[in-house]
């Protein structure tokens, strides 16, 4: 293997660029993956432009892959060079009391599950190191389109886990904060639990009609007024069962408090990427007694999820290629991708680099 590489780097706060460094090496219960199919995210942007978790000097971004192995550690069990794998974007340590205890994206710290472009270099490079791959890769199923693939390891899990924190239940309401491509995935999955109206509030079209396409009863448009209003005049004042926070800002959870019925629970898995703190109202929280629960996490990551999502993929119970609007082809491409994710055109859910070496 070649001793060094090309990647995509965030440079410092407000720039990016090309850097090389040495490849990384392999431990023995770890893998080299190349990619074969990248995504840009939201939250490359928040760690870059808005600094949301402080500074970082050249560090390889992105957590989106879908790769090839190259090298597996001697430990590595169910892995080989040469298997098609899905990466989750969450890459725990396995063996830490965090993941016994049930929250693996937390292994060794708060938020250190999560470690692409986070506390170490990304996937946006020739090549990428990842920990515990028999515990953190999946294998691509055969006649799975790898772009389509690469929706899995953060927006579907991610848009899922809200439906999880948010305890979406047969028959429940449900407000869908934004309709970017996580929260699509939360409509998705809110419809696949079974819930019974789901307000999608959003306003560019394409994601309209994917919300629709995905489940989604009701378009809220935020231009037209406050969400909160709107939710209380269709419901007649009584409010929703659950809300999953997929967008926003920090104001947006007291909207969320004011549209929630008694004994609801608020999902957030929006990244937070500025300010200090988030406001609750006092009144509409029941004086701190209204028995409305706020949970806000990180998607668990892992080589379980990988297979369950890839597996409702293959069964063509979710159609990830409706968040799939712009395909580039080429490594060199993933600056312009990037950038897309930054400008957000009225056509874009989400751009994908595929990469054929």
């Amino acid at each position: 293997m070649q001793k060094t590489m090309k990647g995509f780097a965030m440079l410092g706060i407000g720039e990016v660029g090309w850097i090389e460094k040495e490849v990384p090496n392999c431990g023995p219960c770890d893998a080299i993956v190349r990619p074969i199919a990248l995504a840009p995210c939201t939250s490359d942007v928040h760690t870059v432009w808005e600094g949301a978790i402080g500074e970082r000097k050249d560090m390889i971004l992105g957590h989106e892959a879908v790769g090839e192995v190259v090298e597996v550690g001697e430990l590595v069990r169910d892995f080989k060079p040469g298997d098609k794998v899905i990466v989750p974007a969450i890459t725990p340590n396995w063996s830490s009391l965090e993941a016994q205890a049930g929250y693996p994206m937390h292994s060794d710290g708060m938020l250190s599950g999560w470690k692409f472009s986070n506390f170490k270099d990304g996937v946006f490079a020739e090549f990428f190191h990842v920990n515990d791959a028999d515990g953190n890769l999946a294998l691509l199923p055969e006649g799975i389109d790898p772009a389509h693939a690469a929706m899995i390891p953060d927006m579907v899990v991610t848009g899922f886990h809200g439906v999880d924190l948010a305890d979406v239940r047969f028959g429940d309401s449900v407000v869908v904060v934004g309709i970017g491509p996580v929260g699509l995935m939360s409509v998705a999955g809110a419809n696949m639990r079974g819930a019974s109206h789901i307000y999608a509030v959003g306003t560019r079209p394409n994601c309209v009609a994917a919300a629709k396409a995905y489940g989604a009863t009701d378009i809220i448009n935020y231009k037209e007024g406050d969400i909160a209003d709107q939710i209380l005049e269709k419901t007649n004042g009584k409010g929703v069962d659950r809300v999953i926070v997929a967008g926003g800002n920090n104001d947006t959870f007291a909207q969320a408090i004011r549209m929630l019925k008694p004994g609801g629970k608020i999902g957030n898995v929006n990244y937070l990427g500025s300010g200090d703190y988030i406001r609750i109202p006092r009144i509409e929280w029941g004086v701190g007694m209204g028995h409305k629960s706020i949970v806000g996490g990180l998607t668990p990551g892992g080589r379980l999820w990988m297979e369950k999502m890839a597996a409702l993929l293959e069964t063509g119970k979710l159609d990830t290629s409706l968040l799939v609007t712009h395909t580039f082809h080429g490594f060199d491409k993933i600056e312009e991708a990037l950038m897309l994710m930054k400008d957000k055109p009225a056509d874009l859910i989400k751009p994908v680099v595929l990469i054929d070496w």
